[in-house]
């Protein structure tokens, strides 16, 4: 299993725990593609937990423990003491009591730390306010697939500095590739985070030209994510200059990628030009939520098989 029990951060992996895991990723997606059945999680049963909406994080945590032969439950805050006030506590240890393995998707990323705490078997953060590291296993292993490793490349994220911007932060120091971060002013990162003090690694630009040129991996993600609503018409004035259109993309290397999580507003972060275009990859990257998804669950519950 892997060292630490749950993974609520992409450093809580070691980077041959996550080069493991791209491994048997690679394996179960070629088997998923094939068709070939494989069912090691027989009678293992994950719980599902929402506190905010999803579709891809849902669907592929749900698709893949059933491929992969085991049972889902699923809990929101309509059928479940969770949204009556019960105690973050008392719900963990009940939870994790009747369950093998959970997955958390809300807000603060303090309350999937104080349920971490005391449950009993390991915890996947599916999303919080801070942190998505789910998405990173995609998106590093979708980039795999088409350039090879990571290691040594340059990657630009462009738009609001979000909780998948701090996961590509933590991500660049782990793996060791360059990350260029672009935001309007009051949307950036903070470098005096001493985790993100590493300018040989992480480097931020006001102009999101500049964190464009030469890059071969261009990300960006909504102006306004879940949570900030009320901010929406200041967001939507302050982000227009880094929209991800063809000329942020002519400024970075010829057979550039690009990604974006998703949902996307076209017109808005990114131009349907680009979204469509020959450079991007998004729809293998949804995809690939699915077998990386599939893999961590088979390492947290099984350990190393391959």
């Amino acid at each position: 299993m892997i060292e630490k029990q749950n993974f609520l951060q992409v450093n809580d992996l070691s980077i041959e725990e996550i080069e493991h895991i791209f491994d048997r990723t690679k394996f179960l997606k070629g088997k998923f593609k094939a068709k070939e059945g494989f069912r090691p999680l027989v009678d293992r049963t994950l719980v599902l937990i929402f506190e905010k909406q999803s579709t891809r994080t849902r669907l592929s945590f749900e698709a893949g423990m059933q491929q992969m032969g085991g049972n889902t439950v699923l809990l929101n805050n309509a059928d479940s003491q969770l949204g009556r006030g019960e105690p973050i506590r008392d719900s963990a240890r009940v939870i994790s009591s009747m369950s093998d393995i959970i997955m958390i998707r809300t807000f603060e990323h303090s309350v999937i730390e104080e349920f971490a705490n005391y449950s009993s078997v390991p915890i996947i953060n599916g999303l919080t306010n801070q942190h998505h590291p789910c998405q990173i296993l995609a998106d590093i292993f979708t980039f795999q697939e088409k350039r090879g490793t990571i290691r040594g490349k340059q990657v630009a994220w462009i738009g609001d500095a979000n909780n998948v911007c701090a996961s590509w932060m933590q991500a660049a120091l782990i793996m060791n590739f360059t990350l260029h971060v672009s935001s309007p002013p009051g949307f950036g990162i903070d470098l005096k985070n001493t985790q993100f003090s590493n300018k040989n690694l992480i480097k931020e630009f006001e102009d999101p030209k500049a964190a464009a040129k030469d890059v071969d991996l261009i990300v960006t993600d909504v102006w306004t994510s879940m949570g900030f609503e009320s901010e929406v018409t200041e967001r939507t004035q302050s982000f227009q200059a880094w929209q991800v259109n063809q000329e942020i993309l002519g400024h970075a290397k010829k057979n550039v990628i690009f990604m974006h999580c998703l949902p996307a507003h076209r017109g808005e972060e990114v131009t349907a030009e680009v979204i469509e275009g020959a450079n991007s990859v998004v729809w293998e990257e949804a995809e690939n939520r699915l077998h990386t998804q599939k893999a961590l669950l088979e390492v947290m519950l099984l350990g190393k098989l391959g």
